[in-house]
């Protein structure tokens, strides 16, 4: 059974930092190309970022670009997003996912973490 379990959540000032962690289990880490997404109430969910298998090659929204990072461990199978100079407007629930292609198309992941919650206060 796919697991992709996220922790690192809560609620920092604007400005302040958080770290993201995905921790993947039930899948072969290394044949998925591994994304974040989030979604903030009644709106879509968005893409954040992806990486590609061997975590050489990143792509960011314009959104995030500058102040997010994505990581990859496969000796550990995990993925992180570091978000630095979170502003109000980066609130929102922060998903996990794994898709077969590297794609900004959250239809096309296959496999998704549970999310976990992202406040910023201004």
């Amino acid at each position: 059974q796919v697991q992709l379990v996220e922790s690192g959540g809560g609620l920092v000032h604007a400005w302040c930092s958080l770290r993201l962690s995905c921790a993947a289990s039930g899948l072969t880490f290394t044949r998925y190309r591994m994304g974040w997404f989030r979604q903030a109430p009644g709106k879509e969910r968005e893409f954040i970022a992806h990486i590609n298998r061997n975590g050489d090659s990143t792509y960011y929204a314009d959104s995030v670009e500058g102040r997010f990072t994505i990581s990859i461990d496969n000796a550990k199978n995990t993925e992180t997003l570091q978000m630095n100079s979170l502003k109000p407007e980066d609130a929102a629930v922060y998903y996990c996912a794994g898709a077969v292609v590297l794609t900004k198309a959250p239809r096309l992941y296959q496999y998704w973490g549970q999310g976990t919650q992202v406040t910023v206060s201004s």
